[in-house]
């Protein structure tokens, strides 16, 4: 009798990455200051990606 046959080994499926903040889930954003034109300064802070909601997943449809 012959032997049986093992199921093909599955690969994981991994989603891609986000395109705005390239998988990481944050970017980075200029701080503006002054109450009414709010010019930019030399500084950044990093902030939550907002497509992919800091998951560093693309979206999907």
């Amino acid at each position: 009798m012959p032997a049986a046959k093992k199921p093909a080994a599955r690969r994981a499926h991994r989603p891609k990455k986000c395109p705005d903040c390239k998988g990481t889930g944050e970017i980075t954003e200029t701080v503006r200051v002054g109450p009414r034109k709010g010019r930019a300064t030399a500084d950044q802070q990093t902030s939550l990606c907002l497509t992919c909601l800091g998951s560093g997943d693309a979206p999907t449809d």
